[in-house]
């Protein structure tokens, strides 16, 4: 099996990133993960790239021409799989356009309800039975993509933001390398 090359775009812990290179060690898994960006400087998942010497770009974006620096950088490493995890910017419509490949992206709900921020809030404001994560490819319209996939679990009445955030990321850490098998159709 020839794998995909992949970048996964961070903004915070990382914690999606180590669930994917962790998985990417397997044999069967249908990517390597050749590039990370990140769009804060502080974010805790740099250290852990860094310390397994992953090539790293950290884009400054209030610049103008961030998103050109990071097409050339995905170029230059022949990335053709983007994988948002925990990205906290959003992709301009110009982007998605000129990179022209697979964008997926892991959502921490049950899409199409709560697109966007304050997810865990929202849900609980809501009076929700049940909630989740989402892989769905990106589109140019926020968190409206194809699902790939979607894992669930029922909200208990002692959760709080804080409990649905831990146990939503312990079902993503599970849905997105799932999701990437689905899309390359491996095992």
């Amino acid at each position: 099996m020839v794998k995909k090359n992949a970048c996964i775009f961070i903004s915070g812990n990382g914690s999606n990133l180590k669930s994917l290179l962790k998985n990417s060690r397997d044999n069967s898994f249908p990517i390597n993960i050749k590039l990370i960006i990140s769009n804060n400087a502080n974010a805790k998942g740099i250290f852990f790239a860094k310390k397994k010497s992953l090539p790293l770009l950290i884009v400054n974006t209030k610049k103008r021409n961030f998103e050109n620096i990071i097409l050339k950088k995905i170029k230059k490493y022949n990335i053709t799989l983007i994988c948002l995890a925990g990205y906290m910017k959003i992709l301009s419509k110009k982007f998605i356009k000129n990179y022209g490949k697979t964008i997926i992206n892991v959502h921490p709900s049950l899409l199409p309800k709560f697109k966007g921020l304050n997810t865990f809030e929202r849900v609980l404001k809501n009076n929700e039975k049940k909630t989740g994560c989402t892989v769905h490819f990106v589109n140019e319209k926020l968190d409206s993509g194809k699902i790939i996939i979607q894992r669930s679990f029922f909200i208990d009445k002692n959760d709080n933001v804080e409990k649905l955030k831990d146990k939503t990321q312990k079902l993503e850490h599970l849905a997105f390398p799932e999701a990437i098998r689905k899309i390359y159709r491996y095992n």
